[in-house]
């Protein structure tokens, strides 16, 4: 009769982590957003010197001629 000998694999970082780096990935990128969210918007929002001024006149006369 053979023997059978199962070897199963070592539990090193490459085998089965249980999900454990994937959920602290998640959870540094929830993170991450909600810092940008709270401090980043309002920064961009309330950056001066890039604004662009657009100067439009109160009246405008448009004269349109056509020919026939």
């Amino acid at each position: 009769m053979a023997t059978v000998i199962n070897n199963p694999p070592s539990n090193t970082s490459d085998s089965s982590g249980n999900g454990m780096g994937f959920l602290l990935g998640v959870i540094v990128l929830i993170v991450f957003v909600a810092l940008l969210i709270i401090y980043g918007l309002p920064y961009l929002r309330n950056m001066s010197g890039f604004s662009a001024q657009v100067n439009v006149p109160k009246d405008v006369n448009v004269n349109v001629n056509t020919t026939k």
